[in-house]
């Protein structure tokens, strides 16, 4: 993260998945900063049901074993999960 703490996390790894997602509940525990986007959208479980809406994200760097990527992650209730990472 941008303030140089380092979080270890469990993430899902979906194949469906349009955005990498942040649990918004780990956000405010953890006390990172979110920033508002100038629109919002929908987001959609794979059976079509609205699962919520994002209107914030968060900066992150992301360390999965030797890669390293700067990206920002949607704020969204996961329901206990950490994030999401899309993979394609």
């Amino acid at each position: 993260m941008k303030n140089g703490k380092n979080l270890k996390v469990k993430a899902l790894v979906n194949s469906r998945c349009t955005y990498i997602g942040i649990d918004e509940q780990l956000v405010k525990d953890k006390r990172i900063q979110m920033k508002p986007i100038n629109f919002s959208f929908e987001v959609f479980n794979v059976d079509r049901t609205k699962d919520g809406e994002v209107t914030r994200v968060v900066s992150l760097e992301i360390k999965v074993n030797d890669h390293k990527e700067q990206l920002e992650a949607a704020v969204i209730d996961l329901n206990r999960t950490d994030m999401f990472l899309g993979h394609d």
